[in-house]
């Protein structure tokens, strides 16, 4: 319980964010779509390519971000299903980016850090990046689904520079080609702004604290995705792995846990933002995911961990 309770204390800062964004949004009329665009298409990359830059790339490791993308896309088909036959308003196509992805950068890396150290750390970034390829691929894909047509929706897709930054970082660190000193502290910083910015933008989505839930319909399918279908399928990977497939290591199977209990991205917020896609419905219920987190994930960690 010490452990859950450090660990609690270490969110705090996140929320502190959030709040500071809601006051920019709210007294100083901050505009949340210009930093969704700056966050999509400078920050979100810049994170991507030094965080590939970085790992090591062997096979098997190269094989992790497949793997969480293979886990976020069944995971956003089989709800985007159930949201078409319950969701009439026009915010079903958030669905997708709401239950198969997470926080697993702005949320997950300082949680990551306190549990796994540096090392572990590392091995949690290759894992992420298989939710931020989703979120630039399939998840925008989905997401523009709702409000443009398949040539529109795909031609927003290969604008992303996300997945370009991806591909130039593995080909680079594959050729054993490092980032020149000098530009170190600029992706340093780049880091440190997709954090602040990225908790921010949610706040900034809240025009009000009232019915942060919005359609209860919505908010009751995306917690049960996010927070029960995900953590089960990652659970089931880990015993499946463990006691047949023995292709990883306990401490890949902690990693993908630990995506799996983040609260929903805010990159959904973001990306909601950006299309007009019920930005609204995606930051009150980005917030309440954020809140109900600070108490579920130690409680998970505690129990599955043995922490």
């Amino acid at each position: 319980m010490s452990a859950a309770l450090a660990l609690s204390l270490k969110l705090l800062p996140l929320y502190v964010t959030v709040a500071l964004g809601w006051i920019a949004g709210r007294f100083l009329e901050a505009s949340g779509r210009h930093i969704a665009g700056i966050m999509l298409y400078i920050v979100t990359p810049s994170v991507v390519f030094s965080g590939v830059m970085a790992a090591p790339l062997t096979p098997e490791v190269i094989l992790l971000p497949a793997l969480v993308f293979g886990f976020c896309t069944v995971i956003s088909l089989i709800h985007m299903a159930l949201a078409r036959r319950l969701l009439s308003d026009g915010s079903a196509a958030v669905i997708p980016l709401s239950v198969a992805t997470g926080n697993t950068g702005y949320f997950g890396i300082p949680v990551a850090l306190l549990l796994f150290g540096e090392e572990g750390l590392a091995l949690y970034i290759v894992c992420m990046l298989g939710t931020t390829l989703f979120e630039t691929s399939v998840g925008f894909y989905l997401a523009a689904r709702g409000k443009y047509s398949i040539r529109d929706s795909l031609r927003r897709v290969v604008r992303l520079p996300a997945v370009y930054a991806f591909l130039a970082a593995v080909l680079l660190n594959l050729s054993e080609i490092s980032i020149p000193e000098v530009f170190v502290p600029l992706f340093d910083n780049l880091r440190g702004a997709y954090s602040i910015l990225g908790m921010m933008i949610i706040g900034m989505g809240i025009t009000s604290f009232r019915g942060l839930a919005g359609n209860p319909r919505f908010t009751a399918l995306a917690f049960f995705g996010k927070f029960v279908a995900w953590p089960a399928l990652a659970l089931a990977f880990w015993w499946l792995d463990g006691h047949w497939l023995g292709i990883y290591s306990e401490e890949v199977h902690q990693a993908i846990f630990l995506m799996s209990i983040t609260p929903i991205a805010a990159n959904t917020v973001v990306i909601a933002t950006l299309l007009d896609a019920s930005p609204r419905q995606a930051a009150g219920t980005t917030l309440l995911s954020t809140l109900f987190a600070l108490g579920f994930i130690p409680v998970m960690i505690a129990l599955v961990f043995g922490a």
